[in-house]
């Protein structure tokens, strides 16, 4: 791995001084996260054994063999990340570095060193740092929930002191709809920063609670780093104002060696799995796109990509919360017998009553149709029913399915479940996917024996 990153730097480097234009720092962090991705790629299962070893591994619950996988693969893939950050973060100035052979730009904005982007870079890959380390901490001493919640909170505080010693920006601009109430700027002052840790412990999060199957963690983070790579780059070219330019530039610089790494972790991670992610990608994963958005100037665009995690989370409430029991692990279960993955089940009212608010979210979700009861009690008591996860609601109401196919169909929902205003082409995504989940249910359904 040595080598690959020496030759990544030789060859950035070498980048830098072939394409002087006004994108040349975009070309080399592109070089640079393909170069990352191929190393995450060799490097993964050549640590396999050491991570077995090391005790850091875990049985696949939902294969009949119940193999033993090395967990926690997301440290190294995220140790690789921070290399490729450290070995980049020389390029945005290299127009002010003395005696650098590379054409000047005739630009005034040039004249100082921007000791403020430095910062930002500085304190964003210091509040990812952090993530990382909390998030292997929780692999490995596996700590709960109520404790770890706050983690986040405390990995983005650099970010947040950064933030406001830079005099950053508290106002959010409001939608068209509310600008004749509100006005088109709403001044949130320190609520402002509230805001950024509540979207710090979100997208960390929500990562992490969507998750349970080969390929989850992984192709969601995928899916929105690409959407978020989609956003800045109509920024960056299509847009006059040098502010907005930069500040998707600084987010292109994190989330292209992000897609890389992630592309790379995906692959094995890909059903059948030969590694587990762990809770170390879901943590850094999520605290890394939270710094995009933020720094980035975002955080609201952003939260769209969240769509589906935003729903996964508000429809796990009731089981996050106890308003009803929550089992320790909601993922699907397998059915021996087919090889297929059905909807995991709870009794609400097995080891203690219901309480009110239990029973009034049960019946708001039976009556939107996001609850699938297997079985009432004689006064028409719910007595068992689907777990409140995205991943047990699609099972429940599409029946059993690979492991491969409930990926990838959670991973087309996630597509067209953004909405894109910029892609016509979700309209035919969808419609394509509606096609390929019935070709797939007709299969599998026909590979059930009867």
């Amino acid at each position: 791995m040595g080598a690959v990153l020496v030759g990544m730097s030789i060859l950035s480097l070498t980048a830098a001084l072939t394409w002087r234009g006004e994108h040349t720092s975009l070309i080399i962090s592109i070089v640079m996260s393909i170069i990352a991705g191929l190393c995450t790629y060799s490097t993964l299962p050549k640590l396999r054994d050491s991570f077995i070893k090391a005790n850091l591994s875990g049985r696949d619950l939902l294969k009949v063999s119940k193999t033993l996988l090395p967990e926690t693969m997301g440290l190294p893939t995220a140790i690789i990340y921070l290399i490729t950050l450290f070995l980049f973060m020389p390029f945005p100035f290299i127009n002010w570095f003395e005696g650098a052979h590379v054409v000047h730009e005739d630009d005034p904005h040039f004249g100082t060193f921007p000791y403020n982007k430095l910062g930002e870079i500085l304190s964003a890959m210091l509040a990812i740092q952090s993530m990382i380390l909390l998030g292997f901490a929780d692999d490995v001493l596996d700590v709960r929930w109520r404790y770890k919640v706050w983690f986040p909170a405390i990995a983005g505080i650099p970010l947040m002191i950064f933030y406001y010693t830079n005099k950053g920006a508290t106002y959010v601009v409001m939608p068209i709809q509310l600008r004749p109430y509100l006005g088109e700027l709403v001044d949130l002052g320190p609520l402002y920063y509230v805001y950024m840790g509540m979207l710090i412990i979100f997208c960390t999060h929500s990562i992490n609670i969507l998750a349970g199957i080969n390929g989850i963690e992984a192709g969601q983070a995928l899916v929105i780093g690409f959407s978020v790579i989609v956003n800045d780059l109509l920024y960056v070219f299509n847009n006059p104002d040098r502010h907005s330019v930069e500040a998707h530039l600084f987010s292109l610089y994190f989330v292209l060696p992000f897609v890389g790494v992630t592309s790379a972790l995906l692959w094995h991670n890909w059903f059948p799995a030969t590694l587990f992610v762990g809770d170390t990608f879901c943590y850094f994963s999520g605290m890394t796109l939270a710094v995009v958005g933020i720094l980035g100037h975002f955080s609201k665009t952003l939260l769209l990509f969240f769509i589906p995690q935003i729903f996964n989370f508000v429809y796990s409430c009731p089981q996050l919360f106890r308003l009803l029991e929550c089992p320790r692990h909601r993922m699907p279960r397998l059915d021996p017998d087919t090889g297929l993955l059905k909807c995991s089940t709870v009794r609400p009212n097995d080891k203690k009553p219901m309480g009110t608010l239990g029973n009034i979210a049960l019946k708001i979700l039976r009556a939107l149709g996001l609850l699938k009861v297997f079985e009432y009690d004689k006064d028409g008591k719910i007595i068992e029913c689907n777990n409140l996860t995205l991943l047990n609601l699609v099972l429940a109401y599409f029946g059993p399915m690979s492991e491969r196919n409930t990926t990838i169909a959670i991973l087309c929902r996630v597509l067209h479940m953004y909405q894109w205003p910029y892609f016509p082409i979700v309209d035919i995504l969808y419609a394509l996917d509606l096609t390929m989940q019935t070709l797939l249910t007709i299969s599998e359904r026909k590979a059930v024996p009867t």
